[in-house]
């Protein structure tokens, strides 16, 4: 292994979990003006945060089918830890590991989903959604990773998806977001390629049990945030510091993802299916060729290892070079793997939060101000660069924004309020970006905030709030923040 990519993995390690890039595989061009002008790119104008979307001057109309959405996850919102036959998963044993979670914070209780699931539907049709991206809890449904289903699990799946019809919302479910069952890990989690398998299974449960009710499928959230969090810094479960292991659980992790696709595909049925990617614009931070250079191949380890084999069938020539042939990954690709991974996907679910700036030593570089997430510059244009450049580079496959959002220092005030101003100009400006790529033919078909409620952030514990909704965790009480207020103005116009 290099030494750019040991530098590469080290500093990138110490990143939070959504930080990617795309820019440097913009073409020769981009990257020249990049070096003198960044990419052409330039802050998106700042306009009086008072602005809605009803404003003439600034109104921006999306298509008009375009599904307006919120996402959230399982073990971040839903609590109910060990009931109706929950298996225990690595964030339950991560969470309770001392010193791992800010403030002990678990996701034992959450935001209590599990049990407040009506409410919190009945707020989604008041916020005016289109659609709902969830994820399905894999120990909810198989407490060991394995055998039968637990009924009491896929029953309030059930439930949660036809009150998501009743009220006129469109399921868009993840079948993986983080939460493998501790059993699975027991035997080498994603390290262990049964465990791909394994998932394989698990998808055929639950598309058996909830079929063409879920219009659209995800299979895996962030392959990407699995490898750097939880095998390169650590700092999410398994909380693994293994370079070598991290590579192979990607190849893994791909190929449970071309597993699912297939799996689906033999039940039948209509629904959609694609992988979640967080892909985040890599820029080279001067105007050296060797910066250039290694914002490629950061790019490459960031960005087209995950979309180069889901969706041409290779890995990036340069990303396998760089690892080298004695790396467990290289090693471990087996002749039809890549056929697998590239089971053809129906469409593409796009997550972006930030922009990264490579140097020339192949280190990393701040331009843009933070949100309370040091990891997260806001650059919203880095939210145009990164559509076009997937329908430039892979052609006009469809897509879904199913992440985008910041934590914001959000209060209830003694009024009942909570103005997160941040949270509105950081949407709307995102929104104009991704309204600019649809514009230039992006097929963008819908745009889900990060996140419809307050949750477990992880690593964070609760103290980073992502929420439209305001959750006060002692009493669970909801409340709309300001943004959930202009979120639905915006959804009601279809205009941002």
């Amino acid at each position: 292994m290099s030494i750019l990519t040991r530098r590469h993995l080290l500093r990138r390690a110490a990143l939070s979990a959504a930080a990617t890039p795309v820019g440097a595989v913009l073409g020769t061009t981009a990257l020249a003006t990049t070096a003198t002008g960044l990419g052409g790119c330039q802050p998106t104008d700042q306009a009086d945060d008072t602005a809605t979307a009803s404003d003439p001057a600034t109104r921006r109309s999306f298509p008009p089918d375009f599904g307006w959405g919120a996402a959230t996850s399982a073990y971040q919102i839903e609590g109910a830890a060990k009931e109706d036959g929950r298996g225990e998963s690595i964030w339950d044993t991560f969470s309770h590991t001392p010193g791992r979670i800010r403030n002990g914070d678990t996701g034992d209780v959450a935001a209590d989903h599990y049990q407040r699931y009506a409410e919190d539907l009945d707020l989604m049709r008041d916020l005016g959604l289109r659609s709902y991206r969830f994820s399905i809890s894999w120990p909810r449904i198989q407490p060991d990773g394995t055998g039968a289903a637990n009924r009491r699990g896929l029953d309030f799946y059930r439930r949660l998806v036809d009150g998501l019809h009743e009220r006129g919302i469109a399921p868009m479910a993840t079948l993986f977001h983080w939460d493998l069952p501790q059993s699975l890990q027991d035997t080498g989690g994603w390290e262990n390629r049964d465990v791909a398998q394994r998932f394989a299974d698990y998808a055929t449960i639950v598309f058996d049990a909830l079929g063409d009710r879920v219009p659209v499928w995800l299979t895996i959230n962030e392959p990407k945030t699995v490898v750097q969090n939880g095998y390169l810094s650590g700092h999410h479960a398994p909380g693994r510091q293994d370079p070598d292991a991290a590579y192979l659980v990607a190849h893994h992790l791909q190929l449970a993802h071309g597993l699912a696709v297939r799996a689906l595909r033999a039940t039948g049925g209509t629904s959609r299916i694609g992988p979640a990617f967080n892909l985040h614009p890599c820029y080279p931070g001067d105007d050296t060729a060797a910066a250039a250079a290694a914002a490629r191949l950061y790019d490459g380890y960031e960005n087209r290892l995950y979309l180069d084999s889901a969706l041409t069938g290779n890995y990036p020539a340069d990303v396998l070079a760089d690892l080298g042939s004695d790396s467990r990954m290289v090693r471990g690709i087996r002749d039809d793997d890549l056929d697998i991974i590239s089971s053809p996907i129906d469409l593409l679910a796009v997550q972006y939060y930030t922009p990264i700036y490579v140097t020339a030593s192949g280190g990393t570089a701040h331009r843009w101000p933070t949100s309370e997430a040091d990891w997260q510059q806001i650059y919203p244009d880095g939210m145009y660069d990164t559509l076009t450049r997937v329908t430039r580079d892979y052609g006009p496959i469809p897509l879904t924004v199913t992440e985008n959002g910041l934590p914001t220092p959000d209060v209830l005030g003694a009024d009942g309020t909570v103005a997160d101003d941040g949270r509105v100009t950081y949407l709307r400006d995102h929104l104009r970006a991704a309204h600019r790529a649809i514009a230039e033919g992006v097929p963008l078909e819908s745009f889900h905030v990060w996140s419809l409620l307050d949750n477990f952030e992880w690593a964070e514990g609760y103290e980073q709030r992502w929420g439209l909704i305001y959750v006060d965790y002692p009493t669970q009480r909801r409340v709309f923040k300001r943004s959930a207020h202009w979120y639905r103005q915006v959804i009601a116009d279809n205009a941002v």
